[in-house]
């Protein structure tokens, strides 16, 4: 089994490669956590070159977060001035999984999240008052009705890129809810492409839109592109050629997809 999770992070590596796209493998802080592949979840980085590491709900993935990822970056070429260490939080039983808890719109300033034991309002709140962003919280649900188990992750749902965001508006129970997001999707200029529950289950909304240096890209697994319809392929592709990775082994036993395999890298570099 570790063989073949080792053999599709290596096919998402060669995906990245083969599209021109630079990447910094991290090394796992502690090589037996379950979910390492993950490294979304635990921290961020920003253009203003902070760091931010963030609370685990479970005591299993808390050993993920390597106090010597500044310098590990650094080594990379790239440079952080600041850390804001969230992690205290766990000490109350409060929650925020990283991007898999934020998908940020980092152009408007908006965090959207779905509440869920992974991913606490309060602990958005500090978030978002820190670093000036505008929470936009929303209940979502794994089968779309009021009284379902909450998904577990925001970015399950959804996914936003430069000019589309891509959500599953079928899994927000409250229909003022779907309004909000839709409305404040559009007021930030972004073309709404909608998935159902099926293509969530998925992992049709667990995808990620990448540039190189002259193009841009889709990143999604090879599930979530075979779960899309014509007309949702069109529109994404509008915004980026698509590029399907298979890691079914990854999303059967981690519960996540490619966009949880990568944490984007704001840092500026070093000139």
């Amino acid at each position: 089994m570790q063989r073949k999770v080792e053999m599709e992070f290596q096919a998402l590596q060669d995906a990245l490669a083969l599209k021109g796209i630079g990447f910094t493998v991290l090394d796992p802080a502690d090589p037996a956590a379950p979910d390492a592949v993950f490294p979304n979840n635990w921290f961020s980085t920003h253009d203003d070159g902070r760091i931010v590491l963030y609370p685990m709900a479970t005591a299993s993935r808390r050993s993920e977060r390597d106090p010597g990822l500044a310098e590990k970056l650094s080594h990379a070429g790239f440079t952080s001035n600041r850390l804001l260490d969230l992690s205290g939080m766990e000490q109350r039983g409060l929650a925020l999984e990283g991007t898999g808890s934020l998908v940020l719109d980092r152009k408007a300033r908006l965090a959207f999240a779905a509440l869920s034991p992974r991913t606490h309002q309060e602990a958005l709140d500090a978030w978002c008052l820190e670093m000036k962003y505008r929470a936009i919280p929303f209940a979502a649900t794994m089968d779309g009705t009021p009284h379902g188990q909450p998904v577990y992750h925001t970015n399950v749902v959804m996914s936003i890129g430069e000019d589309f965001a891509l959500a599953c508006m079928e899994a927000l129970p409250d229909l003022n809810a779907r309004h909000i997001v839709a409305a404040e999707l559009a007021r930030a200029g972004k073309e709404l492409i909608q998935i159902d529950l099926r293509q969530m289950h998925a992992f049709a909304g667990n995808i990620l839109q990448l540039r190189s240096e002259t193009a841009a890209f889709v990143f999604l697994s090879d599930q979530a592109r075979r779960s899309l319809e014509f007309e949702q392929v069109r529109a994404l592709g509008r915004h980026g050629e698509l590029v399907p990775v298979a890691v079914p082994t990854i999303e059967a036993l981690g519960g996540g997809s490619i966009r949880c395999m990568l944490a984007e890298n704001f840092l500026p570099l070093r000139p």
